[in-house]
């Protein structure tokens, strides 16, 4: 047995980095900070819950079907109103608040999908939690093994889709000089439309598997988008790899680091895990605008030496 603080580091910041990923391969082709995509987490949570509490199966039954919706969501907020703004020329910061306005829909959505669901099957929608629905396996919690393997798995699949196929070529091209890639015959609103899927996608697998861990409520993606952005901020917004790097550090140290300075302070410094993400943010914007994926390494250990 280990002591449960553990178990819970794991799982947030491996939940936390799926997330990074998800809004990192978003924030590629647009370059606009998606303020929804946590709420795409949130539509796995609940999906999850009417696989394990209506439909009485495994929650983890709710991964690829999260994948499908959430992935739908988020290819429907690029095209209906992303890309029409975009072709009117509007600015990344009217961007940014559509994505913001998409969010407000999509949590008022969320709150009348638990309505109907205490309603029609009385079952609790608010303030839930799935954890008595996850098995065990070498006395924990299954999820702590499942949600580590999942970001490997989903690291090596992009890995070989990114540098081996095609597809990934046409990706790097679109999002590297999108005018230069139309010249030469890529379908860029099809590779953005693909990334978008796979963003959000990723987004409700996370929403899934966090179902099992965290209390699910229509309000949930809010309370997490600080985290989200902090883990692909120290990340670099523009590296898969800095965004999994950056979500396991930010994660890490939000469980850890309160837990240690509670320890420490008092248990009354728990309140102010909330700041953990906003000094990341502060800290990375000053030392190292272009994360952790920007900075020159091996400058560093020259300079060190």
């Amino acid at each position: 047995m280990i002591d449960p603080i553990f178990s819970d580091a794991i799982i947030f910041a491996s939940l936390l980095a799926l997330l990074s990923i998800g809004l990192t391969l978003t924030y590629l082709t647009t370059r606009v900070p998606n303020f929804a995509h946590a709420s795409f987490a949130t539509i796995g949570v609940y999906i999850a819950l009417v696989t394990s509490q209506i439909w009485n199966a495994s929650p983890y039954l709710a991964i690829p079907i999260s994948f499908v919706i959430s992935g739908l969501v988020a290819v429907s907020l690029y095209l209906f109103i992303l890309k029409p703004l975009i072709r009117k020329g509007a600015s990344y910061a009217i961007q940014m608040i559509a994505t913001l306005a998409f969010d407000l829909i999509i949590i008022a959505l969320l709150n009348i999908s638990a309505d109907y669901i205490i309603r029609t099957y009385q079952v609790l929608s608010r303030e839930f939690t799935l954890r008595s629905y996850d098995e065990q396996f070498l006395g924990l919690p299954l999820l702590v093994f499942v949600a580590p393997i999942t970001i490997a798995v989903l690291a090596i699949t992009l890995h070989v889709i990114m540098k081996k196929t095609k597809f990934g070529i046409a990706m790097r091209a679109s999002t590297a000089n999108s005018d230069l890639a139309e010249t030469v015959g890529i379908n860029v609103n099809l590779i953005y439309c693909v990334s978008w899927l796979l963003g959000g996608g990723i987004a409700g697998i996370a929403g899934a598997l966090m179902s099992l861990w965290f209390l699910g409520d229509p309000n949930l993606g809010p309370q997490l988008i600080p985290s989200v952005f902090a883990a692909s901020i120290v990340g670099g917004f523009f590296s898969i790899y800095g965004a999994i790097a950056g979500g396991i550090l930010v994660g890490l140290t939000e469980v850890l680091g309160t837990r240690y300075l509670a320890g420490e302070f008092g248990a009354w410094l728990i309140a102010y895990r909330p700041l953990v993400p906003l000094i990341f943010i502060v800290v990375t914007l000053f030392l190292a605008p272009k994360g952790i994926a920007g900075i020159n390494w091996s400058k560093l250990r020259k300079i060190w030496h």
